[in-house]
């Protein structure tokens, strides 16, 4: 599979369609399931305000996921995906009600990086409650 996006159509500036992701206790998890963490902030709510947390928080793996999930989805091939990386800045607070949390991400290619290798960087933004949750999230894709 290649990338649907091809490298002559983006430039600095290109913005990738923003999206929200929801996130609740049960995702939460099955989250814990699949990736083996089962650290109680994630799950039990006692648990997290009992060593300072406001609640249960999401995996900082998990909103790192989900933020890159607009590349994924943007270039329609998971493997165009090369280097990624974020700092945590704030946990994305999950409250257990009929909402839950959203994580809203938007894109925007920085740069191209390789004519020859079609290679651009992606800066992600990620926010939950208004509050930017990762930083430094940034991404070099290969597209097609």
């Amino acid at each position: 599979m290649t990338a649907k996006v091809v490298y002559a159509d983006v430039e600095a500036g290109t913005e990738l369609p923003a999206c929200s992701f929801p996130v609740d206790r049960a995702r939460l998890v099955r989250y814990a399931g699949a990736s083996g963490d089962f650290n109680p902030i994630h799950w039990n709510e006692r648990f997290a305000k009992e060593v300072g947390l406001p609640d249960v928080i999401a995996h900082g793996m998990f909103t790192m996921a989900e933020a890159g999930r607009v590349i994924t989805d943007w270039t329609g091939d998971p493997g165009a995906l090369v280097e990624y990386g974020v700092r945590f800045t704030k946990p994305v607070v999950v409250p257990d009600d009929e909402q839950g949390a959203v994580i809203e991400v938007t894109g925007k290619v920085a740069a191209k990086l390789d004519d020859e290798e079609r290679t651009v960087r992606v800066d992600l933004t990620a926010t939950s409650a208004g509050q930017k949750v990762l930083g430094l999230a940034r991404a070099v894709v290969r597209l097609g």
